[in-house]
């Protein structure tokens, strides 16, 4: 399956226009997911007093590197031209979003004192869990296919002139409807885990992610898009208003 946007992605990543290089392209993410669920496993077996902190800190190291991709463009666009798109995803939003997804899967099974055992209450927060999970990956998957590997990828913040309009009626409902989804994923692991250290993790994760919106990510766009302000005030960024929400779902079940 070719997914949208892969020939533009191409154009400036040479390493993705070979079966090979697209394999070590994926591997490479893969592999920092690897790494840091391994030093999960040593930490939850070592020093499980080391959560929940520990898993702030390393979300955070995760952000920090990847906001690294946005601040250091111009010199990586002066040091490498043509290139300074590739080699900037390689060096800081690949590691970058590796440490994010495992720390994100962690909250699933990282350890922490158990709540009590009350039935209504562990059977309300797993039937809430699930529902948030079908519900972040149905609208991931949604988001995945609509907007294309281009710009899931940031490709069009080191190449802005070439970046294509996306045209769907979810950016009446959410800013940022991907991030909506991973979001709801992380909250469901998070209530299926139903420890006191994971439930606070998954009430954390709205903050942290506004924050990353916020001070990075929506800095840019409000840079290339004067009428971003504005947009921002009137449209969630997340969780879409009462009257929005059939549209909502709309999106996530028929697309468009």
């Amino acid at each position: 399956m070719e997914f949208k946007g892969m020939d533009q992605l191409r154009r400036h990543v040479p390493d993705l226009q070979t079966r090979g290089g697209e394999a070590r392209v994926g591997l490479a993410i893969l592999g920092m997911i690897a790494l840091v669920t391994l030093f999960f496993f040593w930490v939850d077996r070592g020093f499980p007093e080391w959560m929940p902190d520990g898993e702030i800190v390393v979300m955070a190291i995760g952000f920090l590197v990847m906001s690294l991709f946005f601040s250091r463009k111009k010199v990586y666009q002066q040091k490498y031209g043509e290139l300074a798109y590739r080699n900037a995803f390689a060096h800081y939003a690949l590691p970058g979003l590796g440490i994010i997804f495992a720390t994100m899967a962690h909250v699933g099974y990282m350890p922490g004192p158990e709540i009590p055992d009350v039935v209504w209450w562990k059977s309300v927060l797993i039937w809430a869990g699930w529902v948030f999970i079908i519900v972040g990956a149905a609208v991931l998957i949604r988001g995945i296919l609509t907007f294309g590997a281009d710009n899931l990828s940031l490709l069009y913040v080191y190449f802005p002139e070439e970046g294509r309009l996306v045209n769907t009626q979810i950016y009446s409902v959410l800013r940022h409807p991907t991030y909506a989804g991973v979001l709801r994923i992380g909250i469901g692991l998070g209530l299926l885990n139903a420890n006191w250290y994971s439930l606070i993790i998954a009430a954390l994760l709205p903050l942290g992610l506004t924050g990353w919106i916020r001070l990075v990510e929506e800095k840019e766009l409000l840079e290339r898009f004067p009428n971003y302000a504005e947009y921002r005030k009137r449209v969630p960024a997340f969780w879409p208003k009462p009257r929005d929400l059939v549209k909502f779902f709309r999106f996530v079940i028929l697309g468009g």
